[in-house]
């Protein structure tokens, strides 16, 4: 978030706004035409956690956030879970919300 900031501050014009999902597990990676391209539910998975990010905000899967480390990793952030149905995937599923500040 810091480094977003940082670098909309330094530059004119409109700024750099992102909304970032993130999820883990195996996929299948595929270069073609020099070109890498992963495929798979984990991939549709972040996908889904993505779309229910707002702009300037991170949300991550329950399998990353209990992935050692992350919770280190999210120590001096509010994040906030909550539950949401992703398409393709049975039920609903807890979600993490990393909230500035």
């Amino acid at each position: 978030f810091e480094d977003i900031d940082r670098f909309n501050g330094e530059h004119d014009g409109p700024g750099i706004i992102l909304k970032i999902g993130a999820h883990c597990g195996p996929s299948i990676a595929v270069t073609l035409n020099d070109n890498l391209d992963y495929f798979g539910q984990t991939v549709n998975v972040a996908a889904r956690v993505q779309s229910l990010a707002e702009a300037g905000q991170i949300c991550i899967s329950e399998a990353l956030h209990s992935a050692p480390g992350v919770s280190e990793m999210l120590a001096g952030h509010r994040v906030v879970a909550f539950d949401a149905p992703l398409r393709g995937v049975e039920g609903d599923a807890t979600v993490y919300r990393i909230m500035r500040g």
